[in-house]
């Protein structure tokens, strides 16, 4: 009886195996090698193997995901229609002279995100947590009519606490308030921990929560936006999170490096959009509406060309990473890249290492340290490749490295949260801007060479040393980083 019973329950595991892989080779569009590594698991490790792969490894449901019918009263997709109308007839009015330069990447953006051209913002750049928080901190306090806040991680400890004060403090004086946090990133947050703030009328959310403790069909699907929209007017975007160790509070970590932009002008209105649609989803019942007060008129603020590009697994393509490849081909001069995570595709492999052999100076930077030791050692192997065709690695030694940006040729840059790895391609939600102004590129290289000097270069011989163990570790993150 006992034999029959295993008998079963092995071709029963065999059955289903099966059946899975029958589902990821014909069903599911995936990339081939994110199909090898998922068919690998489900067959060397059976059991964990479907667990994992029902958390993990079903794709999600792209339909309907994001809806939101105030777009249409905003003008967005009529502004849309006209701009690609005008690019393609060549009537559109470039007012300045560095957005006319890259008007190949702005039609790609438009065509390939909807992302609308804004020419008039003013920007201010952090690559200091504490200059960025103080300045978040007094524009939350000027705020009269509404706050729309949204983090991957928001944690309640000496920061999220001075931040959740001044919420409760606008709240008190009738500003709307809404909360939005990721439900994996900020671990162990819940909705009752924002009691004062809910009964004072504000609003919190979380993006695609647990249906129950530690059971969460989504997991491989998160929110890892940071955005920040006062008034319809200030506006934050970048890499900071909410939390002490963004302060260098952490010993593990030590000091913080990352970049944010603080944004004014028309460009607030995209980034609004995002916010929003991104509330719509998580809510069940506090839908926004669209409102005037949401996209006030804005006066004139500045010169900086910019779009606000996102992307995400609800989208058929990878938006962000796109725009990361075109900025590479259109490099004359030089491509400075900061990431924390370095897992690039083939398609940005073969970029770069084009890019490297033509000449071109390709700089990328690393931090020293893991938050995740595959991961780590992942993008440890695939810069090794990079070294090896001429371009030149550095390795962050200021604390932990945490900056997602690329510049090109003082030309054109990107600030956001997308980091360069598969996740940030395919998996999560991002957001970045993609700036098209010297001046504003040139201080982002400026910062990029002044992080040189608090680096040591990885050169091509220290690589060469690395121990078997080192090699051994590279190997199996790279097995792995299909479905990391």
């Amino acid at each position: 009886m006992a034999s029959n019973l295993i008998s079963i329950g092995v071709t029963a595991i065999i059955t289903l195996n099966i059946f899975l892989a029958i589902v990821l080779i014909f069903l599911e569009r995936r990339d081939a090698s994110s199909t090898w590594a998922w068919l690998m698991v489900l067959f060397f490790i059976p059991v964990v193997g479907f667990l994992l792969y029902l958390m993990l490894g079903r794709q999600l449901r792209k339909k309907h995901l994001f809806r939101w019918e105030g777009r249409s009263r905003i003008g967005i997709d009529n502004l849309i229609d006209y701009q690609i109308d005008a690019i393609e007839d060549g009537t559109f009015e470039f007012r300045l002279e560095d957005t006319h330069a890259v008007k190949d990447m702005i039609y790609l953006q438009l065509r390939n995100n909807h992302a609308v051209l804004t020419q008039d913002n003013a920007l201010t750049i952090f690559n200091d947590g504490e200059k960025k928080f103080s300045a978040l901190l007094d524009d939350l306090e000027h705020a009269k009519d509404h706050i729309h806040i949204q983090y991957y991680i928001f944690r309640l400890d000496g920061l999220g606490s001075r931040i959740y004060d001044v919420l409760i403090r606008k709240a008190k004086q009738g500003v709307k308030v809404r909360l939005l946090f990721d439900d994996m990133g900020s671990r162990g947050l819940r909705k009752r921990h924002f009691k004062e703030l809910i009964n004072l009328g504000g609003e919190v959310e979380a993006f695609f929560p647990s249906i129950m403790p530690l059971l969460n069909p989504r997991l491989n699907y998160r929110n890892h936006r940071k955005i920040v929209v006062i008034d319809g007017r200030v506006g934050y975007i970048g890499g900071f999170n909410v939390g002490d160790e963004y302060l260098g509070l952490d010993r593990k970590f030590g000091y913080w490096r990352d970049t944010h932009l603080r944004m004014e002008g028309s460009a607030l209105h995209p980034l609004q959009t995002r916010f929003i649609l991104d509330w719509n989803q998580a809510s069940r019942d506090q839908d926004i509406e669209y409102s005037d007060r949401y996209f006030p008129a804005i006066p004139l603020k500045g010169s900086v060309g910019l779009q606000i590009v996102s992307s995400g697994p609800d989208s058929e393509w990878e938006q962000i990473k796109n725009g990361y490849l075109k900025l590479i081909t259109m490099a004359k001069k030089y491509i400075y890249i900061q990431s924390p995570y370095f897992i690039p595709d083939a398609s940005f492999m073969d970029s770069l290492r084009i890019a490297c052999l033509s000449g071109i100076d390709v700089r990328i930077m690393i931090p020293n340290k893991p938050d995740h030791m595959f991961v780590y050692w992942a993008t440890y192997s695939y810069v090794g490749n990079l070294i090896k065709a001429g371009a030149k690695v550095y390795i962050y030694e200021n604390g932990f490295l945490h900056t997602k940006m690329i510049v090109v040729d003082d030309e054109a840059s990107t600030v956001g949260t997308a980091n360069i790895d598969v996740r940030s391609f395919k998996l999560n939600f991002e957001v970045n801007a993609f700036i098209y102004d010297r001046e504003t590129s040139h201080q982002l290289a400026e910062l990029f060479e002044q992080d040189m000097l608090l680096s040591t270069e990885l050169t091509w011989e220290l690589y060469e040393e690395r121990t078997r163990l080192i090699k051994m570790k590279e190997s199996f993150s790279r097995l792995l980083s299909p479905i990391l």
